[in-house]
């Protein structure tokens, strides 16, 4: 079984090909593919790279699958004895990419 560990908009994602991963919002159209290159490893079934800090010449391909946004979240904000109370939501924008393959 071979996987990376790569960057994308400074979160590190450890995937497979097959995977579907969710990001953060990406610019891609969707049903685009696109390439990373900042992969930090790269782990086959005989060995292991280790990238200081990136792995000199990998690549993934990921596709985009679609847009969304997360479920809602709630922010609350309370202080006691003061009849202050404050609830907000937010919806975070994200998207939802597969792994095509791992170029070590």
């Amino acid at each position: 079984m071979s996987y990376a560990v790569i960057q994308i908009s400074g979160k590190q994602y450890k995937v497979s090909e097959g995977d579907k991963i969710t990001v953060a919002r990406l610019e891609t159209e969707e049903g685009k593919d696109f390439k990373v290159s900042d992969v930090l490893l790269s782990a086959t079934e005989k060995d292991v790279k280790i990238g200081e800090p990136l792995v000199a010449g990998a690549e993934v391909t990921l596709t985009v699958l679609e847009h969304n946004r997360a479920p809602k979240i709630r922010v609350a904000k309370y202080k006691s004895k003061s009849k202050y109370r404050r609830v907000m939501g937010h919806k975070q924008l994200q998207t939802i990419v597969k792994v095509l393959k791992i170029k070590a």
